[in-house]
Order: C-alpha cells, then sequence, then structure tokens
C-alpha cells in the first residue's frame, strides 16, 4: 500500500522520467497514456484528461471529455525500460468532469463488489491460470501461424522450446512485484501457461492485465508474438483462464478441509471452522448450527466443504451461463467449449477436468474451487465482478450444491448428458441469456450491458456474414487479444 507522497518521493528518488496511465476499455483492451515525471502530482489532484470518444464502448463524441487518476497502490516498475531515466505504471480510476465515478469504469466496478464481499465478512481470493500461444514472427515482426515449437504437455527443451520465454516472462513479472507460481509448456504447439498465487479480486485483475502486456511485450523483444485468442488453431487446444477461487474468513481459508478447529477431528479432508470464526461470521446463524452441520457433514466421506463455500459454488453453478458473454466475449470463445479439456455442461466434481467446475486436490490453503470456462479474452475486472457477485448470492440465498458428477463427460451416457444445463454454444446463445438475465442486468447496470451488447451483436452480425470463419477469426482477434 502506498500514499501519494510516497509514490512521488519514490519517482524523484529514482530519477523516473515517464509515467503510464494504465486502464483497459470495457472489453478488456489495455490502454495507456504517458505523462512526464513532473506532471504527476498535477495528475494525482486534478486528473488527466482523454479522449471517451475514442475507447471503444465508453462515450459518444457530445461527452467525450474523462478524467484519469492514479491509483497509488498500483506503482510498479516497467523492468524492461532503460534505467536511469525508468518508467513506472499505475492503474488508475476514471472520472467524470465534474469528479464524480464513471459508470462505466470496471476496475472500480470490481472494486465495489470487493467490499461488498467484505461486509458478509469474507475475502475473495483468486489465482488465474492463463494459457496461450507463441507464435513466430515474419521479417516485419507481423505474427505468423507458425507455432514456436511442436512440443507437447509439460514437455521439455528441445521439444519446449517456450522454456527461456516463461522464464523471462516469470522473472520480469517477479521484478514488478507479481508472484508467479508455475509455468508450463501445454498442450497445443507452442502453448503455454502461466499460474499465479492467489490475490485479493482486485488486485489478481490488476495482474491478470500487467501479465498479458509483459507475456506480449517479452515474446516480441525475443521475435515472437504471444496470442492469448480462445482458439486460434482449429485443430489444437485452445487457451483457457482457469479462475481459482477460494474465500477468507478472519484469516482462515473457508475452502480448507484441513482439521484445525475446536471440534473433534473426524477425518483429515473436512472443512471445520475455529470459533473465533463462526462468531466473527456475518450471518444469522449461530455457532452452535455450524457445531452440529460440520458433526453431521463428518459422517459423510463427500461432504468437503463448509455450508458457505457449497453455497458460494452453487451460486457461480447456477450464474454461469448467464454471465458467460463476459467470461467468453469473442465469437471466437465456443470454438474451445467441449474438446481439449474444456467443459460444456454445468456441472461440478472433485478433480475433474471435464466439469465446470473442479475441487483440486490440495490441502491447507490452497483448497479452492476451479471455474474452467473463462479464457484469456476477457475483462477480468468484469469478469471477476460478476463470479463474486454470483458466488455470493448463493450465500446469501443458501443455494444447495447439487450432487457432483463423477464421469468422464466426454465420453458419458446420453442419460448422464441430457440431465445437465448445456453452457451456451455461441455468441448469440450467450447474448441472448445475458440480456434476459435480471442478475447480470443488477450487476454491472443496464447502461454497460446495453454497449456491451450492442457491439457484442454488431459482432456476432459479422461473423455470421463472413463465409470463410477462420479468416474473420484470424482478421477479427489475432492480433489483438
Amino acid at each position: 500500500m502506498h500514499t501519494i507522497n510516497e509514490v512521488l518521493d519514490f519517482v524523484k528518488d529514482n530519477d523516473v522520467k515517464f509515467i503510464r496511465l494504465s486502464f483497459c476499455d470495457l472489453f478488456g483492451q489495455h490502454k495507456n497514456i504517458a505523462i512526464m515525471a513532473n506532471e504527476l502530482p498535477s495528475a494525482f489532484e486534478s486528473g488527466i484528461s482523454f479522449d471517451a470518444h475514442a475507447v471503444k464502448g465508453f462515450r459518444d463524441i457530445t461527452r467525450s471529455d474523462l478524467l484519469l487518476f492514479p491509483d497509488p497502490n498500483t506503482l510498479t516498475v516497467l523492468p524492461w525500460r532503460p534505467r536511469p531515466d525508468g518508467v513506472v505504471r499505475l492503474y488508475c480510476d476514471i472520472r467524470n468532469p465534474d469528479g464524480s465515478p464513471f459508470s462505466l469504469d470496471s476496475r472500480n466496478m470490481l472494486r465495489q463488489m470487493v467490499r461488498r464481499c467484505e461486509s458478509f465478512g469474507y475475502v475473495c481470493n483468486i489465482g488465474a491460470e492463463s494459457e496461450f500461444y507463441l507464435f513466430k514472427t515474419d521479417e516485419n515482426g507481423e505474427p505468423t501461424l507458425v507455432t514456436q515449437d511442436n512440443g507437447g504437455y509439460l514437455d521439455t527443451s528441445p521439444l519446449d522450446k517456450g522454456e527461456s520465454i516463461r522464464r523471462e516472462i516469470c522473472l520480469t513479472l517477479e521484478e514488478m512485484g507479481l508472484k508467479p507460481e508455475t509455468s508450463h509448456h501445454e498442450r497445443g504447439p507452442g502453448q503455454n501457461e502461466i499460474d499465479f498465487k492467489p490475490n485479493n479480486a482486485l488486485a489478481s485483475a490488476d495482474n491478470l492485465i500487467t501479465f498479458k502486456s509483459v507475456a506480449k511485450a517479452i515474446a516480441a523483444r525475443n521475435g515472437l508474438f504471444a496470442s492469448f485468442m480462445p482458439k486460434p488453431l482449429p485443430h489444437a487446444a485452445g487457451s483457457g483462464l482457469h479462475v481459482n477461487i477460494s474465500l477468507n474468513e478472519g484469516g482462515v481459508n473457508i475452502f480448507n478441509r484441513g482439521t484445525d478447529s475446536v471440534f473433534t477431528n473426524y477425518t483429515s479432508n473436512k472443512v471445520f471452522f475455529s470459533e473465533s470464526a463462526c462468531f466473527q461470521r456475518k450471518t444469522e446463524r449461530k455457532f452452535g448450527e455450524y457445531q452440529a452441520e460440520s458433526k453431521n457433514d463428518a459422517k459423510n466421506e463427500n461432504a468437503e466443504l463448509s455450508k458457505v463455500a457449497e453455497s458460494f459454488i452453487a451460486g457461480i453453478l447456477a450464474r454461469t451461463p448467464e454471465m458467460t458473454l463476459f467470461l467468453n466475449p469473442l465469437a471466437n470463445s465456443y470454438e474451445r467449449f467441449g474438446v481439449f479439456e474444456a467443459p460444456k455442461y454445468v456441472s461440478w466434481s472433485h478433480q475433474n477436468r471435464s466439469q465446470l467446475i473442479r475441487i483440486p486436490a490440495a490441502i491447507g490453503e490452497k483448497v479452492r474451487m476451479e471455474l474452467r470456462s473463462p479464457d484469456p479474452s476477457l475483462n477480468p475486472y468484469l469478469a471477476f465482478t460478476l463470479i463474486v457477485a454470483a458466488g455470493l448470492d448463493g450465500v446469501e440465498n443458501k443455494l444447495t450444491l447439487p450432487p457432483p458428477v463423477d464421469v468422464n463427460l466426454y465420453t458419458a451416457d446420453a442419460s448422464i448428458i441430457q440431465t445437465l444445463v448445456p453452457l451456451p454454444n455461441s455468441l448469440d446463445r450467450a447474448m441472448m441469456l445475458a440480456e434476459n438475465s435480471d442478475f447480470v442486468k443488477n450487476v454491472v447496470g443496464e447502461e454497460l450491458l446495453s454497449k456491451f451488447l450492442d457491439s457484442k451483436k454488431a459482432e456476432a452480425a459479422d461473423f455470421i456474414a463472413a463465409e470463410d470463419k477462420i479468416k474473420f477469426y484470424r482478421e477479427r482477434y489475432f492480433d489483438v487479444v
């Protein structure tokens, strides 16, 4: 956490010359304005103006001015820029000329959802697992469709030629204060994955935007192009963004199946709460009720989650079809579903990678749920806002988690498949579900939903009109996602 004065002192003491003021548009595209260091005090005090009409989805030309106010807590040095005369980056809040928050600032929207979660007594921690492809570039530096290598899942050198690039990306992120956890070659040729330690939802969204920009910068410096398009190669694995989520209450991960509690240790893989955590919970339920539930749960070998965790997961399961437009926002996103371990139905299970939600094998603070449908083309601020809201909706309404579907859904019998709700199979279907969802409308607001839908309807119409879908994907998404 930094104060404005601490940031100004850092800039002066480290001979920083340029400040990048960053934000993202409605659709998750990273934007920035560079200012000289001596303009930073003014930016903190009165903001930096920009043309909102030129940013997709923001404003019409008659009210085109908006202001960027740097968030001092997001100070980061860009390690690949020269030193001295260095460059730092600050994420920004977007405000109207009168100083009020801009209604379509998705970062502020997520901040408000984080506060709502805290009002329930919880901190929602999110850790992202992002997949991406590395492609070779031509003599002009433009990306080609030739992948960097032909390696496969967890391959090593020489099959894996992305090892050094991933290492450079991870070390750069570490210098910037981010915490990459693991990295490896994924299933597709030239496909890579970097996973992050969990952080609060707002920091995780900031970090995801940073990660994508760093990956692209490091790849370009090495003569490569990093693509976060959901399905850049028709016959290879798509790129997902698996979202790992846990809830923390009073310093305790309430997804945790550990045994340190005031209750009898019935088994080693059940969820229990400390007495103090139970009393801190901001619900109407009493400690004795949690104790009784925990004793009942202990008799059931499959009861591995707290009631709150189950309701949180149930809320996300119930709302995923409605919010899929924001988790998978491109026409290309729907090419990924149902193959190469990408989900197709609304279901959950333990460890099972054919499900929408799985509970990975983990212990201690790493116990979590994993949402497997999102892809890296999303706006993380909007996506995380909706995901957290869905979970809280489940908690508020005490939703019951349905039974797990402990089968391989890619080979399951039709009698099982017919009982499951499918995920939207197209951008059109996802738009229809979002447009008719009171939940989505209440979370993101009518104005944002209307603007998002207007843009996506035009995109969907262009896609339907395109005779060559592969060419459409390449021209519309490949270079920009």
